[in-house]
């Protein structure tokens, strides 16, 4: 889980993975597998910065990593 901003300054705790795809033009829009759309505070790079500690913490970042090592 990571903790984001809404634009409004609420905080909200969020399932990184169910994140697809995170787009700024300039505001941060993350799009999850479900189709929601979220509007957030925190750059591009910071997201991807948290969601990729959140993958290390549970064991998915090592095996995400592994998994191209036998192309």
């Amino acid at each position: 889980m990571i903790a984001l901003t809404k634009l409004n300054g609420d905080s909200f705790i969020l399932n990184a993975i169910y994140i697809e795809q995170i787009q700024s033009n300039p505001d941060t829009m993350i799009t999850t597998t479900q189709g929601k759309k979220l509007l957030v505070k925190e750059q591009e790079e910071i997201v991807v910065k948290k969601i990729k500690r959140f993958y290390r913490e549970v064991g998915l970042f090592r095996i995400a990593g592994q998994a191209g090592d036998d192309d």
